[in-house]
């Protein structure tokens, strides 16, 4: 039975955003929303809960149909309120003293700690505040779920929670989500939306094999585009050619013939592009200066601590090599971004050992965290670019254009892009450097499914070497080449991930 129907459903911005969508929302359908930053995704889901008014077509829901919604955002009034203060006040003002059980079931449903349950929202971290949001929405009992980016800011323990609690919801609750974290949406969903300016595809199928679907219909309107364009070019000669005669006879029959054809030509033009060449949210290049040294990095059993001194974990005698992309895995508060720093520290002055960490001099870093903190929000992007690298005007500004920053939004402090736009500036900063030793912690929190593929095949590509800290995991499957794991105070090497990422669901 359809609870929710999409006819004809257009949101129009400075530019579509999608048009002619149409969708039927049916119990049991997990929906997972696929498109680039900025591409109407969050846009879609509030026109679907009812908070934004569609430029065209129409919603219509079940009678009595009542929808969750769970944003991206904490709104700024629920920083102050505690974890399980957040949660009841979306009970209805009436039912919350009778009714403050619900959010004790919420809150176990989610397995907050008990320590935790009476925090202030701004006191927790990023994961535990999307957790009360959704939680929110959950404690209202509502008939369909609409989930913005849940994966944000959550480890892998609490993407695996997130995912299994999903998947005990109610078989027949509808639950539509976007999402840019691919291993989550093939855990979660069923049918797979490809949101697009025109032509939107949807598939009964979960993420990864309706990706591959699509890619075999965008392979066939691919084919079908040259050949309509090959047909509009041949009639465009065949028009020039008659005009000819048909000036020189005089013969008025020949100048119809002549702007019919032309007019066929500039309507398979039109018809002819495919929907998977629309414009791109920016382009994604890195490079690789490359380097003789076959050892880049030796580590002699060195100590990772806290700033206190507390031991978190020894190295053990480790070593980096021309070509290895290590992915360093281990839970939360384990001392990943200590190394991080460590390492950091050592290849910027080679000629120590830091902590027992010793680089090649001939090492040129490129680095990136998930803070983007090497961003300073008050430069614009093309301050960022021209008073970093000796490159010109008009340089920085095709560059910046490249990687899908507009020159309006080039004249704009940083702080107000998009995150997916950030993130793009500081990989153009990072191919700028043009390091030959990457070092990356989450480098694909901010950006889309296009960006996450474009950069690993960029760092496959270049035979890039480094080490990498991801929560992603088929962005750890698709570049990692080692594997390092943080395990009782020591540095283990595995074969794989695989173990790590099932340890993390217990």
């Amino acid at each position: 039975m359809s609870l929710i129907n999409l006819r004809n459903l257009g949101i129009t911005l400075s530019s579509p955003l999608f048009s002619g969508l149409n969708l039927s929302v049916n119990a049991g359908d997990r929906i997972g929303i696929v498109a680039a930053n900025g591409r109407g995704k969050s846009t879609l889901l509030k026109c679907i809960a009812g908070a934004l008014d569609a430029s065209e077509g129409e919603i219509t829901r079940s009678r009595g149909l009542t929808i969750g919604m769970v944003e991206q955002n904490v709104p700024p009034a629920l920083m102050q309120a505690s974890f399980r203060e957040a949660v009841l006040q979306a009970l209805p003002a009436d039912q919350i003293d009778s009714e403050s059980w619900r959010a004790d079931v919420a809150l176990e449903g989610m397995e907050v700690p008990e320590e935790l349950r009476e925090r202030p929202l701004a006191a927790l971290s990023g994961g535990w505040q999307r957790l009360a949001l959704i939680a929110r929405a959950w404690v209202t009992e509502p008939d369909a779920l609409l989930l913005d980016e849940p994966t944000n800011h959550l480890d892998l323990a609490k993407i695996a929670l997130l995912e299994d609690w999903l998947n005990a919801l109610p078989r027949d609750m509808p639950v539509i989500l976007s999402s840019h974290d691919r291993a989550f949406l093939d855990t979660v969903t069923n049918r797979t939306l490809f949101l697009r300016p025109e032509n939107s595809q949807a598939f009964s199928l979960p993420y990864a094999r309706a990706r591959a679907a699509l890619n075999e219909a965008d392979a066939a309107d691919a084919k079908r585009y040259e050949r309509d364009i090959k047909t509009a070019d041949q009639l465009r000669r065949q028009a020039a050619k008659l005009k000819n005669i048909g000036i020189n006879s005089g013969s008025d029959l020949l100048v119809v013939k002549t702007k019919q054809l032309k007019e066929r030509a500039e309507k398979l033009e039109d018809a002819a592009r495919p929907a998977h060449l629309e414009r791109s949210a920016g382009a994604i290049r890195l490079a690789n200066r490359g380097t003789h040294a076959k050892v880049l990095v030796t580590l002699e059993d060195a100590a990772v601590t806290t700033p206190d001194g507390t031991l978190l974990f020894k190295t053990g005698k480790q070593f980096i090599c021309q070509g290895d992309r290590i992915v360093l895995l281990g839970r939360n508060g384990t001392g990943k971004t200590r190394l991080v720093t460590m390492l950091r520290r050592a290849i910027a002055d080679p000629s120590v050992t830091i902590g027992g960490i010793k680089a090649t001099p001939t090492l040129i870093l490129g680095y990136g965290d998930q803070s983007l903190a090497d961003l300073d929000d008050r430069q614009t992007p093309h301050e960022t670019i021209i008073h970093r690298f000796d490159i010109g005007d008009q340089k920085a500004r095709s560059l910046l254009a490249g990687i899908g920053i507009t020159v309006e939004m080039q004249a704009r402090p940083v702080a107000e892009l998009s995150g997916g736009q950030k993130a793009r500036l500081g990989l153009l900063a990072l191919r700028l450097r043009e390091p030959n030793f990457y070092l990356l912690d989450e480098p694909t929190n901010h950006l889309d499914i296009d960006g996450q593929e474009a950069l690993e095949s960029e760092l496959m590509a270049h035979q890039a070497s480094g080490l990498l800290v991801s929560h992603d995991r088929s962005f750890v499957r698709a570049v990692g080449t080692r594997f390092w794991v943080i395990d009782k105070k020591k540095l283990i090497e595995v074969e794989g991930p695989e173990e790590f990422f099932a340890a993390s669901r217990s």
